[in-house]
């Protein structure tokens, strides 16, 4: 496990009102489409798909209402693609008199693997309340039966857990009202003549359609927050896709408007039932509130989100650069880690430096744009700190960069010092070939979070062909297993790993593994 809860009872956050007032404004309106199942269906053993579990055809949908169910019967709804939204059904009773109340069961999963498992054997870390179960006692029927928590499906079972033995249940018009902040549009999906990468691309957008909610949702069916790891990768497949700038307007302002007392920005906040900061920080997650402005500055050029948030990005700058020391090292706390990826199975501390000096370049950046009197102190802030780590940090006789006391060599080191481009591109390029050659195939990684920076710097390092084989290899893989929008947390040498001890709670609809669409627009398309 990579990541372990903070609590930290003790920490007073800020409240800037003006810039609360100000996300709402941005608030988007949801919009909605009635989605019908396509068939009714049946788990089935596939090899080739997660955990071992496909499905299959059973009947047409239209014979729904022929299907009289009884105690212990049930039925698998295949709505035909990912879905996030509210649930309805129709359900009357024939046979004798209603001579007990009904009783039912839901379950509602993204993948078909989800519905192989017994929710009773979970024993993961994470809160079973996020299954996605439903139990339902029906005293009268017709009903129809309005869900009013809103799920992340493609699949929902329902099984009839009792009735009696005068009469049955039978189901009609099943509907899922859906929700999304922007309206998902096929044509926005490039004519690419290579099909498997346009598959991808189709895939990574309808998993960021599908975290577009109130905020960019890191995952509709958990954790439903706004995270700053996600959102930074969200907003740069939006600027390429639905260009809804103003959701991530939102977003930024209600990260600005909720530091803790000493300036740190939260990792995530919650939105309901009011907006709240979590007690939750990382280092590399506030330094990138820095570059979620940057990038908003370079695709929108709106004067008063900088004005307004720039302190607030010089705060999480000021703060990072305490824990840099006289030579320009780093040093980590415990109370102030790096996430970098779930897996622990690889040291951190080249990574949190090469990511100072990503986000320290876009901070002088904006520096500039404010005319900051200080900008002076940063860039030579940059040069200490940059000079530490080509002089302590790359080992010349590797050609790579080492990482903590062990002078470990691990890929996440390589990749996060290119993309802080502390070199040029052609030692950038000699670096990710040395990489490829040394630490290839990728091993303890986790998540597609991790696999979209190795293949970022792929391409930046001009590595075109090795970065498209890399999106092949791993998103491709997910929609081989069965994927309709890109997971969490995929590691193709363990397809069923889970960073919360049951796959169960997995999410199968997860914001930071959606950018095929930004790295193929950006790297692929715009040549």
């Amino acid at each position: 496990m990579g990541f372990t809860f903070q609590i930290n009872n003790d920490i007073k956050f800020k409240h800037n009102n003006n810039f609360l007032n100000k996300a709402n404004n941005y608030r988007p309106t949801i919009q909605h489409n009635n989605i019908k199942p396509i068939a009714i269906v049946q788990l089935k053993k596939n090899s080739s798909s997660l955990e071992g579990y496909g499905i299959e055809q059973i009947d047409d949908i239209t014979n729904l209402k022929k299907h009289h169910l009884k105690r212990n019967d049930k039925l698998i709804l295949d709505f035909g693609d990912h879905q996030v939204g509210k649930f309805t059904i129709d359900i009357k009773s024939v046979g004798s008199p209603m001579d007990s109340p009904l009783f039912l069961k839901l379950k509602f999963a993204e993948m078909p693997a989800e519905l192989a498992h017994n929710s009773k054997d979970y024993n993961g870390w994470l809160s079973k309340s996020w299954i996605q179960e439903e139990y339902i006692h029906l005293d009268v029927l017709p009903k129809k039966l309005n869900l009013k928590r809103r799920y992340s499906f493609r699949y929902v079972e329902i099984t009839v857990l009792d009735t009696s033995p005068k009469w049955q249940a039978v189901l009609d018009n099943p509907i899922v009202k859906t929700e999304s902040a922007v309206h998902y549009d096929k044509s926005l999906i490039p004519d690419l003549e290579d099909l498997e990468l346009k598959k991808i691309y189709q895939v990574g957008l309808k998993t960021l359609h599908e975290c577009m909610q109130d905020v960019f949702e890191d995952g509709p069916k958990r954790d439903r927050r706004l995270w700053i790891g996600d959102l930074r990768l969200q907003a740069l497949a939006d600027y390429s896709s639905f260009k809804n700038t103003n959701l991530v307007k939102r977003c930024l302002y209600l990260f600005g408007a909720m530091p803790a007392e000493n300036g740190r920005i939260p990792a995530n906040v919650f939105i309901s039932p009011e907006n709240i900061p979590d007690d939750t920080f990382l280092f590399d997650y506030s330094l990138f509130f820095i570059s979620i402005l940057y990038d908003y500055e370079k695709n929108s050029s709106d004067k008063e989100v900088l004005d307004d948030l720039y302190p607030i990005a010089k705060n999480q700058m000021n703060i990072a650069l305490k824990q840099v020391n006289s030579i320009g090292k780093l040093e980590l706390t415990d109370d102030y880690p790096v996430f970098i990826d779930w897996s622990n199975d690889f040291d951190k501390t080249t990574s949190g430096q090469a990511i100072l000096i990503y986000t320290l370049k876009q901070f002088i950046y904006l520096a500039q744009l404010k005319n900051d009197s200080d900008i002076n102190l940063y860039i030579k802030k940059l040069d200490i700190i940059n000079n530490y780590s080509i002089n302590y940090l790359f080992d010349e006789q590797t050609g790579l960069f080492v990482s903590g006391s062990n002078h470990e060599l691990n890929i996440s080191s390589q990749v996060w010092m290119v993309l802080a481009q502390l070199f040029d591109k052609n030692k950038n390029r000699e670096i990710m070939k040395t990489t490829l050659k040394r630490l290839f195939p990728v091993k303890n990684i986790a998540t597609p979070y991790m696999y979209h920076h190795i293949t970022q710097a792929l391409f930046i390092s001009g590595l075109k062909n090795e970065a498209v084989e890399l999106m092949k290899s791993y998103w491709g893989k997910m929609i081989q297993l069965g994927a309709d929008t890109y997971w969490e947390a995929f590691d193709p040498d363990h397809p069923s790993y889970s960073p919360y001890g049951n796959p169960i709670l997995n999410s199968y609809c997860h914001a930071w593994s959606c950018t095929p669409v930004y790295l193929i627009n950006k790297y692929l398309l715009s040549e």
